[in-house]
């Protein structure tokens, strides 16, 4: 998910396991579960920040591993201050547009111009800010 605050900055993380990479935050949805609900929950849990104003602008389906993986990308607000569960999160902040923070994937940033690009138009705003 793209969750914005009222600086216009974007959330970014980093994980626990895995690669290094900077990244969205985000995770699998429960068996029933909406991806709106999807999207605030894992935020709540991963940085305790609270998503307002989501909407989902675009769903990707692709094949991983021989399997159907589904993502549901999810642009919205967010008034809180991240702070890291310590178990799967263990960096988050906000990063202005222009400056983003590295290691993070040419796939990731590529997806950034485009999802806004989709969120412009779906939503006829610039980037999500509070009011």
């Amino acid at each position: 998910m793209l969750a914005f605050n009222a600086q216009g900055h974007l959330l970014m993380q980093r994980h626990s396991y895995g690669s290094d990479d900077w990244m969205f935050p985000g995770g699998g949805m429960d068996r029933g579960e909406h991806p709106l609900a999807a999207s605030e929950r894992e935020l709540r849990e991963e940085t305790g920040c609270r998503l307002t104003g989501a909407l989902e602008i675009q769903t990707v389906v692709e094949d991983l591993f021989g399997a159907t993986n589904i993502v549901h990308v999810v642009i919205g607000r967010t008034d809180s201050t991240p702070v890291p569960d310590g178990r799967e999160v263990i960096e988050a902040g906000f990063f202005p547009l222009d400056a983003l923070p590295e290691p993070m994937t040419q796939d990731l940033r590529q997806g950034l111009q485009v999802w806004m690009e989709t969120y412009r138009r779906a939503s006829g705003q610039g980037t999500p800010t509070l009011k």
